[in-house]
């Protein structure tokens, strides 16, 4: 299930919020250092990350679950954000290059159905970035922030999950190190957290990240053979040996 917008947005505006939306968003930066000339597509909650993009990319847009609900994005300027149905993208295929996909797999009840859709609407050699709570990091265990509800992932696991939808796993990065705490000095210090986790604590990170291209020539889906039984009709003419 889905967590609501606004509970969302609310999270983002505290501090802890805000220090967690640079932690992730630097990752993601060192995995997309140009997006010059490319479409992005943010899925799931992902405006708090596509802000960066504005300027560079061709063009910028976001779609909400509808089960999650919707909010105008960004402040100032036209609004770049749709409510859809994360079964059935409204876009045409092969009409986007990058898609961020960021508090949406982990709520999802279709999350098959979603990654196909992402494979449908990327273009050839089109990269997904997928965003999810750690399994085995302390966020994805405290409720109070949105990277503590729904379905965690490792890294492996992730990677598996996108192969068996014809995605190529590329790159892998971890992030958000820090303490999911209300404390001002620990916040203060969450560079330093993220400098000691990516050398020595990665594998408890908040986040996972799996950069993945689209596969062009998807495998073909295995037919099974159904297998007949064999039906013996008497033949005609034939005595009956119940008569005899």
């Amino acid at each position: 299930m889905f967590a609501d917008v606004v509970e969302l947005r609310e999270f983002y505006g505290t501090r802890l919020g805000q220090v967690a939306r640079r932690m992730v968003a630097r990752r993601i930066r060192m995995l997309w250092p140009d997006m010059t000339g490319s479409r992005l597509l943010g899925l799931g909650y992902a405006t708090p990350y596509l802000r960066p993009f504005l300027g560079e990319a061709e063009r910028v847009m976001a779609l909400m679950p509808a089960a999650q609900g919707v909010l105008h994005w960004p402040d100032e300027g036209p609004n770049r954000v749709v409510l859809g149905d994360e079964g059935e993208l409204p876009l045409p295929d092969f009409s986007i290059d990058r898609v961020l996909l960021v508090h949406g797999l982990e709520f999802s009840e279709q999350v098959r159905p979603l990654l196909k859709e992402v494979w449908r609407v990327l273009a050839g050699g089109g990269k997904l970035l997928a965003v999810l709570p750690n399994r085995r990091g302390i966020w994805a265990r405290i409720d109070g922030t949105p990277f503590g509800q729904g379905h965690p992932y490792t890294q492996g696991q992730l990677s598996r999950l996108l192969r068996e939808e014809n995605f190529t796993p590329e790159r892998t990065a971890a992030g958000l190190y820090v303490p999911p705490t209300k404390s001002r000095m620990m916040l203060r210090s969450a560079g330093a957290w993220e400098g000691l986790g990516e050398r020595w604590f990665t594998t408890f990170a908040g986040v996972t990240m799996v950069e993945a291209t689209k596969e062009i020539y998807a495998k073909p889906v295995a037919v099974r053979r159904v297998k007949t039984r064999r039906v013996y009709l008497p033949m005609p003419g034939a005595a009956s040996p119940i008569g005899r």
